[in-house]
């Protein structure tokens, strides 16, 4: 099983440079990076772990910026996020930008995606908070159409289309990078998963052995292969015991949570983490 790691990497923390040239260094698997653009400060929606909202969440880095340096100065680990909110991106200059990253690491980029907790985030980037999912459908669909070999047109339904264009780089292997969904198991979640991604990346990785049997129900009666879905714990601190059971039920990666210190904090992690490689 592959270990992964992601941190909320801040002007506080730990370089997203010396994180990268560590986790290689030491043979973990990848980085995954989360987004937030911005925090209002006059906030309604409550944080989903309950309690204040944690200092990092207002300081986070530009994960696509983060991942470009670490990729750099790599040449195996994966970059990826967890999660990007897509539906706060222009899909157009953003499927510029992950085939670009995917392109200049080698292949090396998974997109995590996700639709947001934050409404005051998504309203002051227009994004309509009970049609999110869609919309993030709807630019998937359109960056893809970006992505395809052939000049591809792409009618959107949410008043975004592109015509058939020439857009270069292309991701490293065709197609388009690794994509995965971030969230709470459930019926809308899992259609999203079967519509587009290659997988599902549960946040906290619990309950797997009861949720998992529907999504792959669900995976194959989209017609999907049932060997190609990736499952990828995301956010986790592990025990022995707890990647042993993702182990049982067919995972092949976890993302293990680092906290968001300095150098020396983050290290001493890593330094017990290595336990589990």
């Amino acid at each position: 099983m592959r270990i992964s790691t992601t941190i909320f990497l801040t002007d506080e923390t730990i370089t997203p440079v010396r994180l990268a040239r560590e986790l290689e260094q030491r043979g973990f698997a990848g980085l995954y990076l989360p987004e937030h653009t911005h925090i209002p400060t006059e906030r309604t929606t409550p944080y989903p772990n309950g309690g204040d909202l944690p200092r990092e969440y207002t300081r986070t880095l530009d994960p696509f910026v983060a991942l470009g340096q670490a990729a750099a100065v790599t040449e195996r680990i994966a970059v990826g996020t967890g999660i990007s909110l897509i539906a706060q991106h222009d899909p157009i200059a953003f499927a510029k930008q992950i085939a670009t990253l995917d392109h200049l690491s080698g292949g090396r980029c998974t997109l995590g995606v996700g639709f947001g907790w934050n409404r005051e985030e998504a309203d002051d980037h227009g994004v309509e908070w009970r049609t999110r999912r869609e919309l993030v459908r709807d630019r998937i669909g359109l960056m893809k159409a970006l992505w395809a070999d052939e000049p591809t047109a792409y009618a959107g339904e949410f008043g975004q289309s592109v015509r058939a264009s020439t857009a270069y780089p292309k991701p490293y292997r065709g197609g388009a990078p690794r994509i995965m969904v971030g969230g709470a198991a459930g019926p809308k979640l899992f259609a999203q998963v079967c519509a587009y991604a290659d997988g599902w990346m549960p946040i906290g990785g619990g309950g797997l052995g009861r949720t998992l049997p529907e999504l792959r129900e669900r995976w194959q009666d989209a017609g999907r292969d049932p060997a190609a879905l990736q499952v990828v714990p995301y956010a986790v601190l592990p025990t022995p015991g707890k990647l042993a059971h993702y182990a049982e039920q067919g995972v092949e990666e976890v993302v293990l949570q680092l906290p968001p210190g300095d150098t020396a904090t983050v290290l001493k992690v890593l330094d017990d983490y290595q336990q589990y490689l």
